[in-house]
């Protein structure tokens, strides 16, 4: 069983059913665009679990969020939890490449290997389920 400790962050964000996705104001640019929304899932390392209880938990989310920020986004939210993830993040990027710019650079630091899910919006599942796909199972 896995217990998660929620830290809710300020978020203007308006859905966009239509388009799929949400409009979020873009840090620094005084206007709103159409992000994508990510699940970040972090694994600490024993270097990285000791350099939390050092920083403490709220100055990890604020260097997540400056990081975030920097490319583009914003955070929603931040967690920590038990279990075999250590940190949950939910964030708003301009595009996969921040996406991924953020994942792999956070990687590589060593103290912490970081998955990256992106999320839709049940109507982007709507408009994928009306979608036809030219494919059959293999062996079919």
């Amino acid at each position: 069983m896995m217990c998660v400790f929620r830290v809710m962050l300020d978020a203007d964000l308006t859905a966009s059913p239509a388009r799929g996705g949400y409009s979020a104001p873009v840090p620094g640019r005084g206007k709103v665009a159409r992000m994508a929304k990510y699940l970040f899932q972090a694994a600490l390392t024993a270097e990285g679990l000791r350099g939390v209880l050092k920083e403490g938990g709220s100055a990890r989310r604020e260097v997540v969020r400056k990081a975030i920020e920097g490319l583009g986004g914003s955070l929603e939210a931040f967690y920590f939890g038990f279990g075999d993830k250590d940190v949950y993040v939910l964030a708003d990027l301009p595009d996969n490449s921040a996406a991924a710019a953020f994942s792999t650079q956070t990687s590589s630091s060593g103290t912490v290997s970081v998955s990256t899910t992106v999320l839709i919006t049940p109507e982007e599942m709507d408009a994928a389920s009306k979608q036809r796909v030219d494919w059959r199972a293999p062996g079919a």
